[in-house]
């Protein structure tokens, strides 16, 4: 997280660089800044899980064509959890809401959402592997299981991300 931090303060413009020196606007700009770190994060978790996602689009089509048609339907609620956690990471409200906005973030809270995002990074990992399972398993006895176990990890992201949501509104700490 703080690499991506690093990146939009360091992009900053000279302007930007000047107003910052305005007592009581350098906690704004530094705010804002998070915010952009935010945004930046949840991108990155929703391009990962995206590439994710095509990879069980790959795997129905396999099935098909291996007459496996009974696994179809469970790969695709896989795939739903899946895409619903990629929409809802993707248009999640930004992790410092801004003077105007009618949510506010404090610093702790943002924190902990940062924590959250971090998780929600690592688990593309555990997706992923999840999926290979999938792939070996296409054609054996252990295919159930594997998908099975996949839409488990996707329903925990989802559920992860709907804490974070709460967080965010004030309604878990």
């Amino acid at each position: 997280m703080d690499d991506i931090l690093d990146k939009v303060v360091s992009q900053q413009d000279a302007f930007k660089n000047l107003v910052s020196k305005i007592p009581g606007f350098k906690g704004y700009i530094e705010r804002g800044n998070r915010r952009m770190a935010d945004k930046l994060l949840r991108e990155s978790v929703s391009k990962s899980f995206e590439t994710q996602y095509q990879r069980l689009s790959s795997i129905e089509r396999e099935l098909i064509s291996n007459g496996e048609l009974a696994y179809v339907d469970d790969v695709e609620g896989a795939a739903i959890k899946i895409r619903q956690f990629i929409d809802r990471v993707r248009t999640a409200a930004y992790g410092y809401a801004g003077i105007f906005d009618a949510i506010k973030i404090n610093e702790a809270e943002l924190a902990n959402i940062y924590q959250y995002d971090n998780y929600l990074l690592s688990l593309e990992e555990t997706v992923s592997h999840a999926i290979d399972n999938i792939e070996a398993s296409v054609g054996s006895d252990g295919l159930p299981a594997s998908i099975k176990h996949l839409t488990k990890i996707a329903q925990a992201a989802l559920e992860a991300f709907n804490k974070r949501t709460k967080i965010m509104q004030g309604i878990e700490k």
